[in-house]
């Protein structure tokens, strides 16, 4: 048997780690760049070498961006009036194929979790509450995943904003997503609906 070299092994390690790979895809992927010629493999390299040194959080509301500001946020066309709030960067790409939605976001960079010791200050709420207060949002859609974790943030959430004298109205993405799934991973149909349907819970 063929012993693999010690970059090698250290390629499939790194891999392994990423959500999603156990060790034989990450071998299958190792074995793929092994073969590829040398610029596939460094382009690669070099996209993620990229993504690490430019982009960042955006400073209003925590989507990827490589400005201060995402294009979402500097977009004078979206309107002012509407908030939805999620839970990761990639729930917002998954919303914006719907075309359903011409407001502005929030990202919470994750989602209340007590097993996982998750707490509000872990994630952008307070960033968040800033935003409502000083802001001109006469709607806040709670988008979070229907899940239990999902649920709990955004009730939280709302339970924070009750106090607001200027508190807008409270609403939550209907429940076309089944409970216990995840936006990333709902169609395009099913999240214009969820959309267009959504709630009034304040």
């Amino acid at each position: 048997m063929t012993e693999l070299t010690e970059s090698v092994l250290q390629m499939i390690s790194e891999f392994g780690k990423l959500p999603g790979l156990g060790k034989k895809s990450a071998e299958r992927i190792a074995y793929h760049l092994l073969k590829a010629d040398k610029a596939e493999a460094l382009a690669l390299a070099d996209s993620i070498r990229a993504v690490k040194e430019n982009v960042r959080y955006c400073k209003e509301c925590y989507n990827l961006s490589e400005d201060e500001l995402c294009s979402i946020c500097k977009n004078p066309n979206r309107s002012r009036n509407t908030l939805c709030v999620v839970e990761e960067p990639q729930d917002i790409l998954r919303l914006e194929q719907t075309g359903k939605f011409d407001g502005l976001y929030h990202v919470l960079l994750g989602r209340l979790s007590p097993l996982e010791k998750i707490t509000p200050d872990q994630l952008t709420i307070a960033a968040l509450f800033k935003r409502i207060k000083t802001g001109t949002f006469g709607e806040v859609i709670m988008g979070t995943n229907p899940t239990v974790e999902g649920d709990q943030t955004a009730y939280y959430i709302i339970r924070q904003l009750e106090s607001l004298a200027n508190k807008p109205n409270i609403t939550r993405l209907a429940r076309g997503i089944v409970t216990g799934s995840d936006i990333r991973f709902a169609n395009t149909e099913m999240l214009a609906d969820a959309l267009s349907e959504r709630q009034l819970i304040r």
